[in-house]
């Protein structure tokens, strides 16, 4: 799945931390970057370690090159971005199409590409797809549960 990627800077991803976060570098800057729109399973949870490892196939097919629409820092200092390869791949949509990752419904008013996030997880919710095969605790859900 593809969208606009006007503005958007390439970089080299040097680590694939979980399904909706990675470290990139440029010029001998290296930023963390959390996925914009989605949010994927931790690593604790089921489906977490196949969610960060569809994504690290998604960036090795395109050659650990990344363009990065970097449009927010969140809380944790980490840069909030919409993420594409090279082949113009809209890499919240391919994890939310895959079912590897859920729609963040809390901050999809700040992400561009709302409604092609939203295809694709409709279509990974029809077909019944990895989160949508059983019915998982949600990654916040989770998170919250942790810290309580």
């Amino acid at each position: 799945m593809g969208c606009s990627n006007a503005n958007a800077q390439r970089w080299t991803v040097v680590d694939v931390h979980d399904g909706d976060t990675i470290r990139i570098e440029r010029a001998g800057t290296t930023e963390k970057v959390r996925f914009a729109c989605i949010d994927a399973p931790e690593l604790a949870q089921p489906l977490g370690k196949a969610s960060r490892d569809h994504l690290r196939m998604l960036i090795n097919q395109a050659d650990g090159q990344v363009q990065v629409k970097i449009m927010d820092t969140d809380r944790y200092g980490r840069r909030v971005a919409e993420v594409f390869t090279r082949g113009q791949k809209f890499l919240q949509a391919e994890q939310a199409q895959a079912g590897m990752a859920y729609v963040y419904d809390q901050y999809l008013k700040n992400c561009p590409d709302a409604a092609t996030v939203q295809q694709a997880q409709k279509i990974a919710q029809q077909q019944k797809l990895g989160v949508w095969q059983r019915n998982y605790q949600k990654p916040w859900e989770y998170r919250k549960r942790q810290r309580s």
